[in-house]
């Protein structure tokens, strides 16, 4: 012992390894051994139950796959029912759209023939108007006429003046046959003289 109270001593390593290892195989061994047992007692029987097991699971598999089939047609007339149920779907819906269409364009040339017979009846109401002396829109054109020379009378009107020069007869512009003061001549070539 030393001065302070402390007292060391000396592990081997190795007896503690030992022991720590005969606690593990302690324990693995007492399953190892159970197991062990139950195998070599029963190992034969274990392994045909385990087939015997397989092949009744691989016999149920096949007479379910049997009955399903035997329900249903074989897939070629199966593919043949389902193409023929679609191209009825696609015929259904296909006269279903042609009916709509002609109910539409029914409609529409419907519309089209009331209001051609709506222009043809005003063109004939504003010729009836014009025949019998009317304007366009119901007014008798002297009744128009007198307003129209009521307001003339009241606002003095300023004749138009041409300010364009008068030409003669033969003029053409095209010709260049216009004149001395009016000819073209086009510009001199070169760069420009400035500075």
């Amino acid at each position: 012992m030393d001065d302070d109270g402390v007292e060391i001593t000396d592990v081997n390593d190795d007896d503690f390894l030992e022991q720590k290892v005969q606690v593990r195989n302690q324990d693995m061994s007492s399953v190892a051994v159970v197991v062990g047992e139950f195998v070599s007692q029963y190992g034969w029987a274990l392994l045909l139950t385990t087939a015997l097991v397989y092949l009744i699971i691989q016999q149920l598999s096949k007479r379910r796959s049997s009955l399903w089939d035997s329900r249903q047609p074989p897939p070629s007339q199966r593919d043949a029912v389902l193409v023929a149920r679609n191209q009825e779907a696609m015929e259904a819906a296909r006269r279903k759209m042609q009916e709509e269409l002609d109910a539409k364009a029914v409609l529409f040339r419907e519309k089209q023939k009331q209001q051609e017979e709506e222009r043809r009846r005003q063109k004939i109401e504003v010729w009836e108007n014009m025949q019998q002396g009317k304007s366009s829109k119901g007014h008798k054109l002297s009744e128009t006429t007198t307003t129209e020379e009521a307001s003339a009378s009241t606002t003095v009107l300023k004749p138009k003046t041409d300010k364009r020069p008068l030409r003669s007869a033969d003029y053409n512009p095209l010709s260049g046959d216009g004149g001395g003061a009016c000819s073209w001549r086009p510009g001199r070539r070169g760069p420009s003289a400035g500075g």
